[in-house]
């Protein structure tokens, strides 16, 4: 009896045992639904705040210190009011032709290749559970945020080229149409995944916006600044900033929330977050240096603006390459951004004629420029990057090729929409109005009451 009941235990474990192994090999051939990670998810809300604080207040504090002491608040007034419109746009449209991947497939390329569908217009199906497959491991809301804070600083970046001479009511509508003719198909094309244009068919490599914002803006700048001219006095009347205590607290705020831009790209709270967080500082801190260091020699003297600004080009060279170099590319990429944002923003500037007021151009466009080339090179694990056998000829090739796709695009849509905008409502502030200035004229109030 008692041989007997060892047998039936012996025989009960092996077919528990069976059922063990059938179970497993089912659930192999089943792909595992990846679970919501509560620390992806923490680090991605605590970047969405980061990156929503990079617009409000530290973009607002960094230009709102480099204009005149008359248009300060109407700069301040730009960035919250963009970032009102935006957030609203977001909800209605934006999300759906940005983001979603209906009628995209892996080397197909369609429509859908450059924008995306209605299928999720008005935040259709955006619910506590739902989930984007762009970003498995964090709530579909938090992904929705987090790329909304991008939607809003790009077009508020553009600011630093009409500052002080856009009519307000100019300047709302410009956005609107801006966003969405511009910035929402570039920003499909390179993040939407498999299928889209920019990102997958051609490959180009941008980890946190140096097409999809910087060169993106940058251009947008540059244009708006032809059209609309140069301000009233401008090269003859002093146009010093008013109050370089403000723009450098803005400087410092954006070099601390763009930790939330660049890393917060990574879209988890991993080693790729980690790197890119390091190279960030790094190419920063470099870019700095750089920028001082031109202005001593040239000047004599090292200037907080040139720190400020040398900090921004770096923050913006860095942004495409943050999730594919290391800290010796970082440190290539911010020192180049510190020389050639600094010839930029002087001497080409001086040259060209044009008026970037707070060079947005210089900065954003240049900077995102020599980001996204220097991408191609060290993101090579030759040179400490994340790629190996990276054919560094044919990615920089690529990188050239998004550039200038971007460009073109972004160009010819800026223009038509500044045209179309000046046809009908008028772009810019009558003489009579940017003289006294926009704080009092646009909105009945001024920045400081003395």
């Amino acid at each position: 009896m008692q041989y007997e009941s060892m047998n039936c235990a012996l025989k009960a474990r092996a077919i528990a045992a069976g059922l063990c192994m059938m179970s497993g090999a089912a659930m192999a051939q089943t792909p595992a639904v990846p679970a919501i990670d509560s620390g992806d998810t923490a680090w991605m809300l605590t970047s969405m705040v980061l990156v929503l604080f990079m617009t409000i207040p530290a973009l607002a504090l960094f230009y709102g210190g480099l204009v005149r002491t008359k248009n300060v608040l109407s700069v301040l007034m730009q960035c919250f009011s963009i970032t009102a419109l935006i957030s609203v746009l977001w909800v209605l449209y934006g999300y759906s032709l940005a983001f979603d991947g209906s009628g995209m497939a892996k080397d197909v390329l369609n429509l859908h290749s450059f924008v995306g569908s209605f299928a999720k217009v008005f935040s259709k199906g955006v619910t506590v559970e739902s989930v984007h497959p762009l970003a498995p491991t964090i709530p579909e809301t938090v992904f929705y945020c987090f790329q909304l804070t991008f939607a809003i600083i790009t077009p508020a970046l553009i600011i630093g080229a009409f500052a002080e001479r856009m009519k307000f009511s100019a300047m709302m509508w410009f956005m609107g149409l801006w966003f969405t003719l511009v910035y929402i198909p570039v920003c499909h094309m390179v993040w939407a995944g498999d299928g889209s244009f920019l990102g997958s068919h051609l490959g180009v490599l941008d980890f946190a916006g140096g097409t999809v914002v910087h060169i993106n803006a940058g251009m947008a700048a540059l244009i708006c600044a032809l059209i609309l001219g140069k301000r009233h006095g401008y090269g003859h009347d002093v146009m010093a900033p008013h109050n370089m205590g403000m723009t450098l607290t803005g400087a410092a705020m954006l070099w601390v929330g763009w930790f939330g831009f660049n890393a917060g790209s990574a879209v988890s709270a991993g080693a790729s977050a980690g790197m890119a967080m390091l190279v960030t500082h790094v190419a920063t801190a470099t870019a700095t240096l750089v920028w001082l260091g031109i202005e001593w020699v040239k000047h004599g003297k090292p200037s907080a603006l040139g720190a400020a600004t040398g900090a921004v080009a770096g923050l913006v060279a860095i942004t495409p390459a943050s999730g594919f170099v290391g800290p010796m590319g970082a440190l290539c990429i911010g020192g180049a951004a510190g020389g050639i944002c600094f010839l930029s923003a002087t001497t080409l500037k001086r040259m060209c004629g044009y008026d970037d007021s707070l060079d947005a151009f210089g900065v954003h466009g240049v900077g995102g420029t020599v980001g996204a080339i220097l991408t191609g090179v060290f993101a090579s694990s030759t040179f400490g990057g994340v790629k190996p056998g990276l054919n560094i000829v044919h990615q920089v090739a690529m990188q050239l090729a998004g550039c200038g796709i971007t460009i073109v695009y972004c160009g010819v849509l800026t223009v038509i929409i500044l045209k179309a905008l000046d046809a009908t409502i008028g772009l810019r502030a009558s003489l009579e109005d940017e003289v006294t200035g926009l704080d009092l004229t646009q909105h009945g109030e001024v920045g400081y009451n003395l």
